[in-house]
């Protein structure tokens, strides 16, 4: 990363705060979006103002010399804070408890932000460095300092969170909360490569303590993209457990709404006089799922004449006979007696939707005893491998087991 590259990734972690700000916005009281919030922002800023070609910019515009350097030490030190207290209220724990820590934690910021800026103003640094400040300045009275509290405060936070999230990985690797267990390994990665950040870049410095500069490429070549890589990978870390449960109930809900396919298609001459759900392109894979299920409950309210209940108990029995589980063997049953149904009903050619309904409605039986949307999926699939191989007890048993 030598040049406008940097704003590749600020780009990237502009979107992501883009595309949260919703969220953010609904639900600014909660710690936890704050923090999620400065997390994004500092990311973001850190990239734009550690780039050259900002740097000099800022530092033309406020006629300060490398003042950009002070502001990206600050921007990161927000970065560290708004990680750790984060991290603090996702473990969750007594409230008051949890506002001590944080009020420690962001005083404990605000003085090392404002330790920063006296030792800045106390040093000389004439001599503007867009890539090499921290190495060309080792020496320098105050900055010196500044340099070694700030990459000291960069190893101590990435120890501190990258351990607290090694343990707690641990902890969650055996109960159900796979987001947030990939989320803590994806964090202990990211805040293991900003530790490696930090020490390559106290080599280099201690190196021109000792008078060598062979050692500066650690700071200008090899850092700045393990801070690029490690900021990206903090930020999924922390929106991983927030985003990934979203993600699942909506993979969910798409594979359901995708598999009730063939018994909805089967059940179209069921349909009904009534309009269908309409569903537009922007609607939510669960709400698909819901209409779809909806439609087949509807569809199969209809069909009911034509269910023999006498049939289902006989597939039943017959399925647990082979060994199928006691659901295996009841989303059989339903799905034999529906396709029976639907072959008495062609053959018979009594297909009468609006009389059908009144005929369900008048019955004390459900026409089947399955429902919802999983439910309903798994009662799609077995009837579609009935239609293709007649009675695929077989396949019942195996999904049962």
């Amino acid at each position: 990363m030598t040049g406008s590259d940097y704003y590749i990734p600020a780009g990237v972690l502009a979107i992501a705060l883009l595309v949260k700000s919703p969220s953010f916005w609904r639900g600014w009281h909660s710690p936890m979006s704050k923090s999620i919030f400065v997390i994004l922002a500092a990311s973001a800023a850190g990239f734009v103002f550690g780039a050259p070609p900002t740097i000099e910019r800022v530092n033309r515009l406020t006629g300060v010399p490398n003042v950009s350097a002070l502001i990206v030490y600050c921007i990161l030190s927000c970065l560290s804070c708004g990680s750790i207290v984060l991290l603090i209220h996702w473990r969750g724990g007594p409230e008051e408890i949890l506002r001590r820590h944080t009020r420690i934690w962001i005083a404990a910021t605000a003085a090392l932000i404002v330790t920063f800026g006296v030792l800045f103003c106390l040093s000389s640094v004439p001599i503007e460095q867009q890539r090499d400040f921290d190495t060309f300045y080792a020496n320098t009275p105050f900055v010196r300092e500044m340099i070694v509290l700030y990459l000291t405060a960069h190893i101590a936070t990435s120890l501190v969170v990258a351990t607290k999230c090694w343990r707690w990985a641990r902890e969650l690797r055996d109960l159900q909360a796979a987001w947030t267990h990939w989320g803590l390994l994806i964090l202990v990665a990211a805040f293991g490569i900003g530790l490696t950040f930090a020490l390559l870049k106290f080599l280099a410095v201690g190196a021109r303590w000792a008078g060598t500069d062979s050692w500066d490429p650690l700071s200008t070549d090899v850092a700045p993209p393990l801070a690029g890589l490690g900021a990206g990978l903090t930020t999924i870390g922390f929106l991983v457990p927030v985003v990934g449960p979203r993600l699942g109930s909506m993979w969910v809900s798409w594979r359901a709404y995708r598999a009730m396919e063939p018994l909805w298609r089967a059940l179209e001459p069921f349909a009904g006089p009534g309009k269908p759900m309409r569903i537009r392109p922007t609607s939510s894979p669960e709400f698909r799922a819901m209409a779809r299920s909806t439609e087949i409950s509807d569809r199969l309210l209809n069909l009911a004449p034509h269910l023999d209940s006498s049939h289902r108990e006989t597939a039943k029995r017959y399925a647990a006979s082979q060994g199928c589980e006691a659901e295996a063997a009841l989303i059989f049953a339903e799905a034999t007696t529906i396709h029976a149904a639907l072959v008495a009903a062609e053959a018979s050619e009594k297909r009468l939707p609006g009389q059908l309904s009144v005929a369900a409605e008048m019955s004390d039986e459900l026409p089947t005893r399955v429902s919802g949307t999983n439910g309903l999926a798994r009662l799609s699939i077995q009837f579609s491998k009935i239609n293709r191989s007649g009675i695929p007890v077989a396949a019942a048993r195996s999904e049962g087991n």
